[in-house]
This record gives C-alpha cells, sequence and structure tokens, in this order.
C-alpha cells in the first residue's frame, strides 16, 4: 500500500469519527398548536421536537430539511435549540441524550397536505449490521379530520427510547416500544430500510421485536418507521381539496398498506452483551416494583405544576449505579438507596406554556455493571389547568372494584357525560355521591405485573358528544387502581366450615378462594356444612378442592405446597408433607384435571402415631401470569436443586401466610360383639382397622415395659454396686485403725 493511500483512509476514518461517529439513534415527533381553517393556505406554525442518542457527546447532529411536499412555502420560525438531557455520570461515556426543538410555517397548496422533513449522517456506532451511514425521515399531514366526528387536527403518534438499550446475549427475549397514539389511531411499526436482523422479527402491531435465536455480541442498529392509520375510512380537508384516509384491512395488511396520516422515525441501537448466568428479574437484571408504572401509561400535568414520577427496583447479586432516562429538558432526577438491593428513582418536571398540548415521552431504565433493567415508557399529556380529580373513595374486594366520588368536589358536573374506560359500562349516582362497580376483567380495567403485585386499572373521564365542536365541561381525569399480593396462604380445616379465604393487605385488597371437601371424585356434590367437622377412617379417600374465586383474566393458580400437622401451629416440628415444592410427596396423592384457577385432588386418610386423633391441613398457593415463563408456576415441580436456586432469588411475591382452623377427626369403628359371627378366614372392615388400632397401642405398651424393666434393672445394680463400695470402704478403716 502506497503512502498516498495510507494517508486517505487515515484522514477518511478521521472525518468519520471526529464529526458524528457516536450516533446512537433519535426520534421526532410534531405539534400543530392551534386549529388551522381549511380554506385557510398559511398552516401557521407546527412545533418539531427531535430526540439525539449518543455516548461521548451529544452536540447537535440533525439539520432537517424540507425533502417533499410544498417546500418552498415552508420557512423557519425560529432555529433548533438543543440541550443535554441525561448523562451518564461515571465518567465512562456510557451514554447521553440531547432534546432539541424547533417550529417551522408551511405554506400549503391544493396539490398536496403532506410534508416531509429528512436528515443524513455518518456514523453510526461500529455495530454486527455493517452500518455506517443514517438517513432519518418524517412525514406531518396538516390536513383537517372532517368526518366522522368534529373537525381535528391529526396528532402523529409518540415515542422514544433510552440513549442505549443493553441486554445480555442469553436473556434478550423480547423489547416492547413504545407506540402512542393521541387520537387512538391503528399505528404499525415498521424498519424503514432494508437491513437484514437476524434472529430478530418485528411485531407490527405491537411494535414489539421478538428473538428468535441467540443474536451476536456487540451493537445491533434499528431504523424504524411507526404509521398511524385511521380505525375507521376518514375523510380530509385541505386547501381547495378534499381526500380520505383509508382503515387498515387484512387486504392492506398482507399486500399493500393505505397511505398514513404521518409517518414518526425512531431509531437506536441494542447492545448484545455477554450471557450471565441467571436471567430472572431481580436476581442480576433489575426489577421494577410498585409504585413504577407500568410500560405505556398515560399521564396528566398542568402548565406551571410540578409533575412527579417515582419508580422502584430490586436486585440481589448487582448493584444500581445510575437510571437512564429519556425525558424532556430540565427533568430533575434523584436516586434513593433503601437498602437490601433497592432502589428508588423520583423524577420532576414543571411544563412551560410551549409545551400545551404536547405528548411528551418519558423512558426509563435502571443501570448495573452487569445488565440493564427492561425499558419503561409513559407518555404525560401536558394541559392548561389540573384536571379535575374529585374526592374518591376506593374499595377492593376478591373479584370486583367499587369507587364513589363525592359530588361536591365536582361542581356542575352533569354524570352523563362521564364513562369509565369502556363507555359500554354506566356510572350511577344519589343526590351526593356518583358510583361505580365492574369486575377485574370488565368495563375496559387493565391488569399489570408490577413485579411484586398485580395491579388493576381503570379510569372516570369526561367526554363530549361526538359532533361538538366546542366544550364548556371542566375535563375530568379520575384514576384509580387495586394491587393484589401474588401469593395467598390458605388452609383447610374440619372443625369450622370456613370454606371463603380472604388474603388481604392494607387497601390493596385481596383475591377469593375457596377450599372445598367433596362427597366424590366427581367433585360436584360438596360436604354439607351441617357435617362438620367430618369425621374420616383410615385409608378412607378423602376428595378436595381449591378454586380461585375471581374474574381475574389470565391469572393460573399453583398449589406449592400442602402439609399436615395435629395441632394448628402450621410451623409445628411434627408435620407430613403431600405437597411440597409444586411436587407430589404422597403416594395416595391423585390430581384431578381442572382449570387454570382449579386445583382438585384426592389423597387416602391417615393419622399421626401416637395419642393423636386430628389432623390440620394447610395449604400454599400462588397466583401467576399465565404465559410467563419465570414465574413460581411456570417453574412447577422443583428438585432439590432447583429449590437451593430459588432460595437465593428475591421473593417476587408476597411471604407466605397461614390461616389456621381446624381440625378433621379420625375416627374408629366399633369392633364386633363377641357374640358376632363371621366365616372361618374372614375379617370385616371394621377388624382390619381395630387390628391396626390395637397394633399401635400394643406397640406402645410393650415399649413402655421395656423401658420400666430396664429402668428397674439398671437401679439393680447402682444399689449393688453402692452396697459393695460401702463394705470396701469399712473394711479399709478398720484396717487402718
Amino acid at each position: 500500500m502506497d503512502l498516498g493511500m495510507l494517508l486517505l483512509l487515515v484522514l477518511s476514518s478521521a472525518v468519520c469519527h471526529s464529526t458524528d461517529s457516536t450516533y446512537y439513534g433519535g426520534t421526532m415527533r410534531s405539534t400543530v398548536p392551534g386549529y388551522m381553517p381549511p380554506d385557510s393556505k398559511w398552516t401557521g406554525e407546527v412545533q418539531f421536537h427531535y430526540r439525539e442518542n449518543g455516548r461521548d457527546r451529544c452536540e447537535q447532529q440533525f439539520s432537517w430539511e424540507c425533502t417533499s411536499g410544498y417546500c418552498n412555502g415552508s420557512a423557519n420560525r425560529q432555529g433548533p435549540v438543543v440541550q443535554t438531557t441525561d448523562k451518564d455520570q461515571s465518567g465512562q461515556n456510557l451514554w447521553c441524550q440531547s432534546e432539541g426543538h424547533f417550529t417551522r410555517n408551511f405554506t400549503r397548496d391544493q396539490k398536496t397536505q403532506s410534508y416531509a422533513l429528512s436528515d443524513s449522517g455518518c456514523c453510526w456506532g461500529s455495530n454486527v449490521n455493517g452500518k455506517t451511514n443514517w438517513t432519518i425521515h418524517t412525514e406531518v399531514d396538516l390536513g383537517l379530520r372532517v368526518s366522522p366526528g368534529p373537525p381535528t387536527q391529526n396528532t402523529p403518534p409518540v415515542t422514544a427510547t433510552v440513549p442505549t438499550l443493553r441486554v445480555p446475549q442469553n436473556c434478550f427475549s423480547t423489547l416492547p416500544l413504545l407506540a402512542y397514539d393521541p387520537d387512538g389511531d391503528d399505528v404499525r411499526c415498521h424498519f424503514s430500510v432494508n437491513v437484514a436482523h437476524p434472529n430478530v422479527t418485528l411485531d407490527l402491531v405491537q411494535c414489539t421485536l421478538h428473538a428468535t435465536g441467540l443474536l451476536a455480541v456487540g451493537l445491533h442498529v434499528f431504523e424504524m418507521l411507526l404509521q398511524d392509520h385511521p380505525t375507521v375510512d376518514v375523510n380530509m380537508t385541505g386547501y381547495k381539496s378534499n381526500y380520505s384516509r383509508k382503515a387498515l384491512n387484512e387486504s392492506y395488511v398482507n399486500n399493500l398498506t393505505p397511505t398514513p396520516f404521518s409517518r414518526v422515525p425512531l431509531q437506536f441501537a441494542v447492545e448484545i452483551q455477554p450471557a450471565l448466568s441467571n436471567c430472572l428479574p431481580g436476581y442480576i437484571r433489575p426489577q421494577f416494583l410498585t409504585p413504577t408504572p407500568s410500560h405505556g401509561d398515560v399521564h396528566h400535568a398542568a402548565v406551571g405544576h410540578l409533575y412527579q414520577l417515582e419508580a422502584r427496583v430490586k436486585t440481589a447479586h448487582a448493584k444500581i449505579f445510575d437510571f437512564q432516562v429519556s425525558g424532556p429538558s430540565n427533568m430533575t432526577k434523584k436516586i434513593q438507596d433503601e437498602g437490601v438491593g433497592v432502589t428508588r428513582l423520583f423524577l420532576g418536571w414543571t411544563p412551560q406554556e410551549r409545551h400545551l398540548k404536547q405528548n411528551i415521552p418519558i423512558c426509563f431504565t435502571a443501570e448495573t455493571n452487569e445488565s440493564q433493567s427492561e425499558m419503561r415508557c409513559v407518555v404525560v399529556v401536558v394541559v392548561k389547568a389540573l384536571a379535575l380529580t374529585g374526592e374518591a373513595n376506593v374499595s377492593c374486594t376478591a373479584n370486583r372494584i367499587s369507587i364513589t366520588v363525592i359530588k361536591a368536589y365536582l361542581p356542575e358536573v352533569d354524570m352523563k357525560w362521564l364513562r369509565l374506560a369502556d363507555s359500554s359500562c354506566s356510572l350511577t349516582s344519589n343526590q351526593t355521591h356518583i358510583m361505580g362497580t365492574m369486575s377485574l376483567n370488565s368495563c375496559g380495567t387493565k391488569m399489570e405485573d408490577a413485579g411484586d403485585f398485580m395491579v388493576f386499572k381503570n379510569e372516570i373521564n369526561s367526554f363530549d358528544p361526538v359532533n361538538a365542536t366546542i366544550t364548556r365541561r371542566n375535563q375530568i381525569n379520575i384514576g384509580f387502581s387495586c394491587r393484589y399480593p401474588k401469593t395467598v396462604s390458605i388452609s383447610n380445616y374440619y372443625q369450622i366450615h370456613s370454606s371463603n379465604y380472604m388474603f388481604t393487605e392494607s387497601n390493596f385488597g385481596s383475591f377469593g378462594y375457596t377450599f372445598e371437601v367433596f362427597k366424590d371424585s366427581k367433585f360436584s356434590q360438596k360436604v354439607d356444612p351441617s357435617a362438620y367437622p367430618v369425621n374420616v377412617k383410615l385409608m378412607d379417600r378423602m376428595y378436595m378442592g381449591i378454586q380461585a374465586q375471581s374474574d381475574l383474566p389470565k391469572v393460573q393458580l399453583l398449589v406449592e405446597s400442602c402439609k399436615a400437622t395435629p395441632d394448628d401451629s402450621a410451623s409445628s416440628s411434627l408435620f407430613y408433607d403431600l405437597i411440597k415444592d409444586g411436587c407430589l410427596k404422597d403416594e395416595t396423592v391423585k390430581v384431578y384435571p381442572g382449570n387454570l384457577t382449579q386445583f382438585y385432588f384426592e389423597v387416602q386418610a391417615f393419622k399421626f402415631t401416637g395419642s393423636y386423633d386430628q389432623v390440620y391441613l394447610t395449604c400454599t398457593v400462588i397466583l401467576c401470569e399465565v404465559g410467563n415463563p419465570n414465574s413460581r408456576c411456570g417453574q412447577g415441580c422443583l428438585n432439590t436443586a432447583s429449590r437451593r436456586r430459588r432460595r437465593d432469588l428475591p421473593n417476587g411475591e408476597t411471604d407466605r401466610h397461614y390461616i389456621t382452623q381446624g381440625p378433621f377427626r379420625v375416627v374408629r369403628e366399633a369392633q364386633p360383639s363377641a357374640d358376632q359371627k363371621t366365616g372361618a378366614g374372614e375379617k370385616t372392615r371394621g377388624d382390619v382397622e381395630a387390628t391396626y388400632f390395637l397394633r399401635s397401642d400394643m406397640g406402645t405398651i410393650v415399649f413402655a415395659g421395656l423401658f420400666i424393666m430396664t429402668l428397674m434393672l439398671l437401679a439393680v445394680v447402682v444399689v449393688y454396686f453402692l452396697k459393695k463400695s460401702r463394705a470396701e470402704e469399712h473394711k479399709a478403716l478398720i484396717a487402718y485403725d
């Protein structure tokens, strides 16, 4: 290689790495602040907000240019203003993110109502995809949606990621991305360029990446577009033009998609790190706990008022040193170590007048040296004033949520313009209160896994008539939720028929369970409550069933353990395991099929040896989300090695709780009288049982007799040697004299 060629290569490398060498992605969102009449040639201003990801620096890289539409009519009203919003404090240049915004005026003509901005540059960070140059593109439709419904300006989808995503090679399974549409449109995610992503598929509807195999260790870059389509065909109008936007249907999805309202870019990098010894959340990888918001939650904030977000995370075998945050500029971040592996994050932000009507994404991850938590994102809707929230009382029961709102806190509010998340569910009222009751899987109630709890959320919102152009009613938003611990312990004892059990923690609500005794293996006829305590004979088969009495969707029941004790203490030193760690331990236990919330089984009656004639039975049950392979239900029966590993794991559920009642009694059949005749070689069932108890009692008597005889013999030996010793001492004294 000659010197000239070598200098050329060095200079080329220096140019790339000295300018935009640390590009790790970005995104863009747009807002039309006001209403643009359809006959207006000038659209007025459009606000653009973009975020850029980097590592060692976060200076501005984007220089957006109008690339399609009526570009001659576009003009910058306000130039870009860029601020660093988050940067790691370790000094290792692990991540940084900046946010820029600018305002542009567009002129629309009769030919087009859509405009596009684009930019390109170099260079992506070194990656396994071989990508060097990047191109980012966004489109916005400035027409009006005129039917169905009142005329409104379209609002594009909102998305974001933290600056850098990190996943151990053996832990990457799914990556849910934020894809929120303020208009409720149908959002589809697409790869924007034809780049191969081995062992990765994209769910277009859920906007989620799925791993189909192990990804190569290193940096993987993704360039995507989010497109919003109406759920029904929509008529549009612009300056001296009318057009339409079509809803998606089966033929569109499988063949040709219709023109979307807008195209929003999302570019990010995922660093696949070396494999970890354990991928369970909370072990090395941080696990979010309550009260961390769920991914995709929508919050509200008012201009001039402090908005606060709190997250809580736990890891047992790693230290959390920071949180990555993707959010607006001037957001404060505070981290608090609670000990025992738990860390809290506090975010605070006060929206300004320029943020009004914007939908602002906030994403965050917890960081350790070894790994990173899942990414969670929320959307903050900025309004002029705080929504009326009222004074509400929420009641959480085993199967339902009830909310009561005092009317006095909602002045001049007409109840007919209030509804739950699902508008088909109605509210009721009296002179003083507004009430609503719903089951845990109806009325738009959403279930979310919060790590240590399952959270069920709903809300009361105000709404306007479909064809309304203006409104004079206050905005109402009353969010409410119930939290339920994942693990519940219940007991079935037979002295008092108390088959319905509830596990409750202060104001967290509860799940309901029944634990019944049945007459036979059909499990259709319960033992009548008047028959309690239930008397059973040895070797009789007992049929029992545990069922979660709940409307919980996608939840399954695991009976983790059942043990018998001779007294009412679940921690008794004398016990017998029927089921332990999800494994059957007694050979007479037989499990019958049932649905995901039922557990039917039989066991032969028994008693503890000795003078015990009653038995208490305690079972521990766990509720899990269906399909979660990391849940206790997904583990099933644990062998010795598995149990040893699991004790090192953080407890993802609540502690076990034991509720004691009892007992059930083992009774003996009366023996036949002396004058009862039986055939030669015949024995009645009573004879067999009487023989059992006779042998048991005779064994005790023989043992006691032998023990007493041993004591007597020992006493004789001791007396003999004592007398002999004294005689020898007496002889010694006489000889001495």
